[in-house]
């Protein structure tokens, strides 16, 4: 029998708004050109219905135009370190706190400047702004004389060129840090105006910490009815289902695991329809499982050494179920360069890795809410049980059954 036409539409509007719908949750800034330009014109063709849900849903605006889509989320926990901005290379090493500031004061430059920069003018505005009274006294101070100055400044640059807030026209970053050439860039100016995702400006926030800051930056306005109230609490576990690897039952508050407890089913079906993710829901908490295993910053399992190394500490720490020293997780990871250490690339089995091996495998797990950080290690959490490998059984026939992974939780 012939499905109807009616039901065949509707299919495909369904399968693209889902599609639509996942590429903002994975790039919350698409352009209308680039490597992206397919999601683009997916998600300006649904806009009107992705703008409703996320609205209603979130909190979240999403913002098109002819050549921007920008969802402007805000995360469910505004203090989680553990996802921050990363190099436009292959390395991928995280921004350390002098990048952070380069970067925007870069962007504070380039929001003065001209359709048109070149690096060496932006690096000059860079350094004479450093010279602020705010600035020096919490002691930021930038030359730029430096080559680590000037390596920091390019991996500014490269993450704006990745993002299309800059286009480069002529010259290469690598000249400019060894102080042999310049680099000119067209300045998109729509998509700079987009970048910034916050309720409030950040100059009319004053705060004495950096938590009362980040909170007056997305601050709603006054929740003076039960109904608004609700609504908040419904949408910040909505941020949480969608963008947390694992949503932990005891980091809520009170009025929350209250409103989750009534409404579990009613929130995860609506992230399940908008997005395809399978909620796996445990004891201990939710977490929003992708088939498809492309909805995410960072892979478990992943592939190569440092991939392998954390995996076998996943395994590790799982099975002894309690808070290990870094000192501790070292040892082990000298023991499995013994047993491993054929596989693993040269460098990681050089005497001292170890500190850096632990430090990127425990930073890979935290980010994946399978362990906490603690002063001097990691403490495994509930969701780490899935990577727990069981002993051999052996059966009355002889055979052996192997290891198997174990779901997270009781079941």
């Amino acid at each position: 029998m012939t499905t109807p036409l009616a039901e065949v539409l509707e299919g495909q509007h369904a399968a693209e708004f889902r599609k639509a719908a996942r590429a903002l949750l994975k790039h919350p800034l698409l352009l209308s050109h680039g490597r992206h330009a397919d999601e683009f014109r997916l998600v300006r063709r649904h806009a009107s219905e992705l703008r409703a849900w996320f609205d209603r849903n979130t909190g979240w605006p999403l913002h098109v135009d002819a050549e921007t889509a920008r969802l402007c989320k805000i995360p469910g926990v505004l203090d989680n370190a553990t996802h921050p901005a990363r190099e436009a290379t292959r390395a991928a090493a995280p921004f350390t706190r002098r990048r952070y500031v380069l970067l925007c004061l870069a962007l504070a430059a380039l929001e003065r400047g001209e359709s048109q920069i070149a690096l060496g003018r932006l690096a000059d505005q860079v350094v004479l702004d450093a010279t602020d009274p705010w600035l020096v006294a919490a002691g930021i101070q930038f030359t730029l004389d430096r080559r680590d100055e000037r390596l920091d400044l390019a991996a500014v640059v490269r993450l704006l060129l990745s993002l299309g807030v800059l286009r480069r026209v002529a010259g290469d970053e690598d000249a400019y840090v060894s102080g042999a050439g310049d680099v000119l860039y067209d300045v998109e100016r729509r998509v700079l105006a987009g970048l910034l995702a916050t309720r409030r400006g950040p100059s009319t926030v004053h705060a004495e910490t950096l938590d009362e800051r980040l909170a007056q930056l997305v601050a709603e306005t006054a929740l003076d009815s039960d109904e608004l109230r609700f609504r908040a609490v419904r949408q910040t576990l909505t941020r949480r289902l969608l963008d947390d690897p694992v949503l932990y039952y005891d980091e809520l508050s009170d009025a929350e695991l209250s409103y989750l407890t009534r409404q579990r089913g009613f929130l995860t079906a609506r992230v399940a329809d908008l997005t395809g993710l399978v909620p796996e829901v445990r004891a201990e908490g939710i977490a929003m499982v992708d088939a498809d295993d492309d909805l995410t910053d960072v892979r478990m399992p992943e592939q190569g050494t440092h991939g392998h190394i954390t995996l076998l500490l996943a395994e590790y720490l799982a099975r002894v179920g309690g808070p290990v020293t870094a000192d501790r997780l070292a040892q082990r990871v000298r023991e499995l360069a013994a047993e491993h250490g054929g596989f693993w690339a040269k460098s990681a089995r050089e005497p001292g890795m170890e500190a850096e091996l632990v430090e990127q495998a425990v930073a890979r797990l935290a980010a994946l809410g399978l362990v906490s950080r603690t002063a001097d290690g990691a403490e495994p959490r509930p969701a780490l049980a899935r990577y727990a490998v069981g002993e051999p059984v052996v059966r009355e026939s002889g055979t052996v059954r192997m290891p198997t992974q174990r779901k997270a939780g009781p079941a």
